[in-house]
């Protein structure tokens, strides 16, 4: 089977002694035009793979700071089909990995077969469906798997561990662990049991393990890089969105510096 762009980031980064750093984006947010521009500026300045945020009107899993930027994204009448044309712009410039972060609802209206075949042919590597339990994934796990998609699972602190290996079997790609038993938002200090629950994670996985939720700044991806192979940092960045703009480049630079910083902190050459 031919190895996947996610597969490939990982084992460049594992080469390297390094995580891979996944930043989030929610796409349409201010615009697609510079989600777009975004995008092409995080893979320039590092980012191994990009999580690009489908805006839903109920996301359950995200906190203020998302749930704000799919609202804005929605009102500027953003729609699946806009994004699968986004992603075919991007492939066409830049091999880096793509995985889409969305709610089931509106793949399923969309068509569980169409959407893989859509999303695989815009150029997407893999799908993150917070709502999705395991139990009820299997009619979109073969469609996903069927057209090589990754279908990505998540896991939290209090999923208990015999799930979590059953999870972590059907996971492709990557196994997403939540650092925290809430929604997302960067926060000041991370759990002290995250490192913990990242061994004994990592211990039962068939596949790498990256975490996300709440993780804003450099300190804390250098507390986390020796016990994840991935690192996720979304509201942080949508922050900067909130606050720059309208200037568009004033957006598009400043993440870049952002990225730029959160990658560095990945590596272990990175002491300041």
């Amino acid at each position: 089977m031919k190895e996947s762009r996610i597969n490939k980031a990982f084992s460049h980064c594992q080469e390297r002694g390094e995580a891979a750093f996944i930043p989030f984006i929610t796409a349409g947010d201010p615009d697609i035009n510079t989600t777009y521009e975004i995008c092409l500026k995080m893979a320039e300045m590092g980012a191994d793979i990009i999580e690009l945020g489908m805006p839903f009107s109920d996301p359950l899993a995200d906190g203020p700071t998302i749930q704000a930027s799919s609202q804005r994204a929605l009102t500027r009448g953003i729609n699946t089909e806009m994004i699968l044309s986004l992603v075919s712009r991007l492939r066409s410039v830049t091999q880096c990995p793509i995985v889409l972060m969305g709610y089931y609802n509106p793949i399923l209206q969309y068509g569980l077969k169409q959407f893989a075949k859509d999303a695989k042919e815009a150029g997407a590597d893999g799908t993150i469906i917070p709502d999705l339990p395991l139990e009820e994934s299997g009619q979109w796990q073969k469609e996903a798997d069927k057209i090589g998609l990754s279908n990505i699972f998540l896991v939290a602190p209090n999923t208990p561990m015999d799930r979590v290996e059953k999870i972590s079997r059907k996971s492709r790609g990557f196994l997403y662990y939540v650092s925290v038993t809430g929604i997302t938002g960067a926060r000041q200090e991370l759990p002290k049991e995250l490192v913990d629950g990242l061994k004994k994670v990592k211990k039962v996985s068939p596949v790498p393990v990256s975490v996300g939720f709440g993780i804003s700044r450099p300190d804390q991806v250098r507390q986390l890089r020796e016990y994840a192979d991935g690192i996720i940092v979304g509201s942080a960045i949508i922050k900067i969105v909130e606050k720059n703009n309208p200037s568009k480049k004033l957006i598009v630079d400043e993440i870049g510096n952002f990225v730029k910083e959160m990658k560095k902190a990945t590596t272990n050459s990175y002491a300041s």
